[in-house]
């Protein structure tokens, strides 16, 4: 073993550093990354936000709660993507009291293009056994960071503590299969969730127990 790695294994403190110096070194290549086709890091993030979310998190205060930001902010940020026709907006409830956010086709083509595909092509260079691991360990540590901060985490709702699974109803044990999942519903909203549903992410996600 190499003697820095050797000495990382032994000593806690400098391996937790050492995590904190990578991360933030990723963060700003990464940001950095995201200066392109006219748009900035928050902006790129908000449109990855609008790909990924349920249509119960596609609001303007959902957003500001992903980007841990006030509404004002996110709002600026809605206001740029708008104007670029990249995002609309539409009444999201009956009485026109809430604003639902959609990406526009000129949208969703320019995510083709993210800028942040980028880390994934280095990331698929890494070893299975090595991405398997940062998976779990970055998962783990944003998860602490999040409950630190009291951030919303986020998550999708097959692994939500709210998912109401109707195998679950009738008293079956044996694992949920694929057809049941997909006429599974929200206890929060009570409103069925098929397969695409449930990989989208929620602004209503807590974390089922392991």
């Amino acid at each position: 073993m190499n003697r820095y790695y050797l000495v990382m294994s032994q000593n806690p403190d400098i391996t937790s550093r050492r995590i904190a110096q990578l991360v933030d070194r990723l963060t700003r290549l990464s940001r950095d990354l995201q200066f392109c086709e006219g748009l900035n890091p928050a902006q790129w993030e908000a449109l990855r936000f609008l790909a990924r979310a349920n249509r119960y998190s596609r609001s303007p205060s959902a957003l500001a709660a992903f980007l841990g930001t006030t509404r004002g902010t996110a709002s600026q940020t809605l206001i740029a993507l708008e104007n670029r026709g990249l995002v609309t907006r539409r009444r999201g409830t009956a009485d026109g009291r809430t604003r639902a956010l959609d990406l526009t086709p000129a949208g969703e083509a320019l995510l083709c293009r993210d800028p942040i595909l980028a880390v994934e092509d280095a990331a698929r260079d890494l070893p299975d056994e090595v991405a398997i691991a940062l998976v779990r360990g970055l998962s783990r540590l944003t998860h602490e960071l999040q409950s630190r901060a009291g951030a919303k985490a986020f998550g999708v709702c097959r692994n939500c503590s709210l998912l109401c699974l109707e195998a679950a109803a009738i008293g079956e044990t044996a694992r949920v299969s694929a057809r049941e999942e997909a006429a599974s519903r929200c206890g929060l909203t009570g409103e069925p969730l098929d397969e695409t549903d449930q990989v989208c992410i929620c602004v209503g996600f807590e974390q089922a127990n392991a």
